[in-house]
């Protein structure tokens, strides 16, 4: 690819939020370091950007949708607007097309905004980020955490140090 991606889709845990487990409650939400002028940058050189998150919690009955539409809303009200919102309720075991590894949500997220596939990129902290974002024809970037396995971080293709290192190598064409 050549030059910055028409989209940029980010995971919300651990990559643009702290992650708590099944979080529901938005006083909880606390942004990773930088994600804030991040976006803003983004924003700036009109590329639009997007959440992509899997929400396992609702279909097992650990978080209702308005938890998570809360937790969503706080994330945006911390972070900026982004210009199109994705969660997948569904849970670990449902077998549906949304659930990264799956890629409904990133598809989806296409199909709306009108950016194809391959002027999309979309950064997490997990292999099944990637993987969403190769099975929907976009690119993945990975920025671990020490929870992210090694096998993952082996098999990525491009892997990123921080949040701001994958969003410069993605505005600088490396991708």
């Amino acid at each position: 690819m050549r030059g910055a991606p028409e989209l940029v889709l980010f995971d919300r845990d651990a990559t643009l939020i702290h992650d708590v487990p099944y979080n529901g409650d938005p006083a909880k939400v606390e942004p990773v370091d930088g994600a804030r002028e991040v976006l803003d940058g983004l924003r700036r050189l009109g590329v639009r950007v997007g959440v992509v998150t899997n929400q396992g919690a609702i279909g097992s009955g650990l978080l209702t949708r308005e938890q998570v539409e809360s937790v969503n809303a706080r994330v945006e009200e911390l972070l900026g607007p982004f210009d199109v919102w994705r969660y997948c309720p569904h849970a670990r075991d449902a077998g549906c097309g949304c659930r990264k590894p799956a890629p409904g949500m990133v598809r989806s997220a296409c199909e709306e905004l009108g950016v194809p596939p391959e002027r999309t990129a979309l950064v997490g902290d997990m292999g099944l980020d990637v993987a969403a974002a190769r099975a929907a024809g976009a690119h993945g970037v990975l920025v671990p955490t020490p929870l992210t396995r090694p096998e993952d971080v082996a098999a990525a293709g491009h892997v990123a140090p921080t949040l701001a290192e994958a969003v410069d190598d993605l505005l600088a064409g490396r991708w």
